[in-house]
């Protein structure tokens, strides 16, 4: 028996489109968002979800409402799909977090771990995220479940989930805002990636 698992980004947001750090603050999605947001739905309705699930951050339910208006389903929120925590870089621009913390930027652009500054860890932000999603699917065997979260949080607990070492899980791209990813999950073959940045 096999689980489809939709690992799916929020649409864009004015901090998006100003390469503001957005980090665990709730900033809503704006006129582009929705309309990306109904658009992905329209074709993520056609799998037949039997389950959504969410970050409780807006961008990302209100992401998934639009699915949910389209299928009928209620959507879960769990905060665990919530972003990575960028603690004092929060609301900061990214040239700005860079003037501000030069060691801590050119680590975390570099792919490694924040020194200090509140952020957290990749490995933290992974495991919690895969948390969400193992349990997400539990109560579908053999459905299609649909998580909506953020670009880091997405990564980090996809790669999690398959056990990538984050040299590998550096050569993925981030999705796109309303881009999703499929995973499946089948007893002895465990998690597998279909598909990704999917639009």
């Amino acid at each position: 028996m096999t689980t489809r698992l939709i690992v799916w980004r929020h649409g864009n947001t004015d901090w998006n489109a100003g390469g503001r750090i957005q980090g665990q603050l709730d900033v809503p999605l704006n006129d582009l968002g929705r309309r990306q947001a109904a658009e992905a739905a329209e074709r993520l309705a056609a799998l037949r979800p039997d389950a959504i699930v969410a970050s409780d951050l807006r961008r990302a339910a209100e992401t998934a409402a639009a699915l949910a208006t389209r299928t009928g389903l209620t959507v879960r929120p769990d905060e665990r799909l919530r972003e990575r925590f960028f603690g004092e870089w929060q609301g900061l621009t990214t040239a700005e977090a860079a003037a501000r913390h030069p060691d801590g930027y050119a680590r975390w652009k570099a792919g490694a771990d924040v020194v200090g500054d509140g952020v957290e860890t990749l490995d933290e932000l992974g495991k919690r995220v895969a948390e969400a999603f193992q349990d997400a699917i539990a109560p579908a065997p053999g459905g299609v479940v649909v998580a909506a979260t953020h670009g880091a949080a997405a990564r980090q607990g996809i790669g999690h989930l398959l056990g990538w070492p984050r040299e590998q899980l550096r050569t993925l791209r981030g999705l796109g805002n309303c881009h999703w990813a499929e995973l499946t999950h089948a007893e002895g073959a465990g998690w597998q990636l279909t598909s990704y940045n999917v639009a």
